[in-house]
């Protein structure tokens, strides 16, 4: 580890060498650059770690690690699934209001899924919106089924697809990316793909950025962190099952220059997000592209969504609480609802959540993109037993909302 640092310290100020940056900046990009090497020993010495930050425009590699070694995509399989759904698009085999069957097959995969049966209606849109939000496995079958007859042999579309896109390690063995041993990709095929999506369907490709989408009266979060974390990130995907750790691909916009970032293999999801944020930053410091300070957002405070029900720690040294959390540790938790298309709606949510009890300050925030705008409603500085009931009471009314603790980073989504 001692010596991937060193790698990291040398590369680093031979780049500073060549811009000339100033020093100031220059010691700060060090700082982060080693401490995100630390923060991520976990999965740099795993032997499931890869990772690639791809130049959008030409293809060009600006960083790789293990990029060609054979890793299991997990979710990331979605990504494929979808390009598969977008040429049926554009060849007008389907539309966005082409009914879904739901199959026995298809309702019975396992979470993460939209909890759909073979009675449940669903358009074409709604079963893309269910993959890039909350990456629902259950639909990712069903448009298998939809477009391959079975799954099986919708994978075996899958795979020659990929390998006329130019994946040459990547096979599919399933449409949503559930533990097989024989469906394998590499971080490189992986940017390909992510490139492909992008300039293939630009029409297309927004629905990698919505931040929810709401579905028989249930909001459901997107659980890509970095698209409100990371400026300039605009999708795309997830990805997570035992074998393969904590998988990512993201692409973000600077300026005139989009990178294509790919980590797999990682050991937490908040590890995985520092980390490829890390990359991202050095890529587009590779490309002279200067890089800002970071958002006021729900990473710098150690915070942030999770679609799932599962709670997810980040380490301690990744914390930095907000002030009014410091300044009153026993209101410490906070509450974040979903996504609405207006300010006013966030409000109304967040009035119907504080109703009798007057706790907490209120903030409204950003939470959509700049074509896509959503909103929604923050309450700070909270007791645990008033964030639990402001968020029962959004539950009650079939919201979607997600608890956070300041001091420890625990999460649970409601």
């Amino acid at each position: 580890m001692e010596a991937f640092r060193a790698r990291i310290r040398a590369g680093v100020m031979r780049f500073l060498h060549v811009v000339a940056v100033g020093p100031a900046l220059g010691a700060i990009l060090v700082l982060t650059v080693l401490a995100t090497a630390s923060r991520a020993q976990a999965q740099i010495g795993s032997d499931r770690y890869s990772s690639i930050v791809m130049d959008a425009a030409t293809g060009n590699v600006l960083i790789a690690a293990s990029a060609d070694e054979p890793r299991y995509p997990a979710s990331l399989t979605k990504m494929m699934t979808l390009y598969m759904v977008f040429e049926a698009l554009r060849d007008r085999r389907l539309t966005l209001d082409t009914p879904v069957p739901v199959s026995v097959h298809a309702a019975s995969m396992a979470p993460s899924k939209l909890g759909l049966t073979p009675a449940t209606r669903l358009t074409l849109e709604q079963a893309i919106l269910g993959l890039v939000t909350k990456s629902a496995n259950d639909a990712a079958a069903a448009l298998g089924e939809l477009l391959g007859g079975d799954e099986e042999r919708f994978a075996q579309m899958m795979t020659l697809r990929a390998r006329a896109l130019g994946m040459s390690r990547t096979t599919f063995r399933n449409a949503s990316g559930l533990p097989d041993p024989g469906q394998v990709t590499t971080a490189r095929d992986l940017a390909v793909l992510a490139r492909h999506l992008v300039q293939d369907f630009p029409g297309e490709y927004h629905y990698f950025s919505t931040p929810s989408f709401v579905f028989h009266g249930r909001t459901i979060l997107n659980h890509d962190h970095l698209l409100t974390s990371y400026p300039g990130a605009d999708g795309i995907k997830t990805g997570y099952i035992a074998a393969a750790g904590f998988n990512l691909v993201t692409s973000a916009v600077r300026g005139e220059v989009r990178l294509i970032g790919v980590v797999l293999g990682a050991a937490r999801p908040g590890e995985r997000d520092l980390h490829m944020a890390a990359l991202l930053d050095q890529g587009f410091a590779q490309m002279n592209v200067p890089v800002g300070p970071p958002r006021h957002d729900w990473l710098a405070h150690g915070t942030g969504l999770v679609g799932s029900a599962q709670a997810a720690a980040l380490d301690a040294a990744d914390m930095a609480p907000a002030a009014a959390v410091r300044e009153h540790p026993a209101r410490q938790w906070t509450v974040a609802t979903g996504s609405f298309p207006t300010e006013a709606g966030a409000r109304a949510a967040a009035a119907l959540a504080r109703h009798g009890l007057d706790a907490g300050d209120l903030r409204i925030e950003p939470a959509g993109t700049r074509h896509h705008p959503q909103y929604r409603a923050v309450l700070v500085g909270l007791s645990q037993a008033e964030a639990r009931g402001f968020c029962a009471a959004l539950q009650r009314h079939h919201y979607a909302c997600a608890v956070a603790r300041g001091d420890a980073g625990q999460l649970a989504s409601r």
